[in-house]
């Protein structure tokens, strides 16, 4: 069990370090060409928020992108049709269409971010 006095040394050491070390600046560089509104990530590469832009998203509140590939997605060959393996706490994320259904735990997901599958014949990706 940790002590008092460890705890406020903990917590003394995370102020200075957010102090000395502050975090970057967040913002991503927002390119407009012609009609259209991309934002650059970290890695570079360019993302295209025209859609976003068109609908009333301030493109200037975007944050950086930490680029495409930074998690790795479930690819779907856990899943087995009809598997039974669930407590009944467990928590799920479901999707549903195309004549087809799939649950993913919350906790799988967790370490993930995002699940690639297909419902039926198309093909998707549920997220967390």
């Amino acid at each position: 069990m940790e002590t008092k006095t460890m705890c406020f040394y903990r917590t003394l050491l995370a102020v200075f370090l957010f102090v000395v070390f502050p975090a970057p600046n967040a913002e991503a560089v927002v390119i407009k060409e012609g009609n259209n509104t991309y934002f650059v990530d970290r890695t570079g590469e360019r993302w295209d928020i025209t859609q976003a832009v068109s609908i009333g998203y301030d493109p200037d509140k975007f944050e950086f992108g930490i680029g495409r590939d930074a998690f790795e997605p479930l690819d779907g060959t856990h899943l087995k049709s009809g598997s039974k393996k669930y407590s009944s706490g467990m928590r799920v994320i479901g999707v549903a269409g195309d004549g087809d259904a799939h649950a993913y735990s919350v906790q799988k997901l967790s370490n993930h971010e995002t699940a690639n599958t297909f419902l039926g014949s198309k093909a998707i990706v549920a997220g967390y």
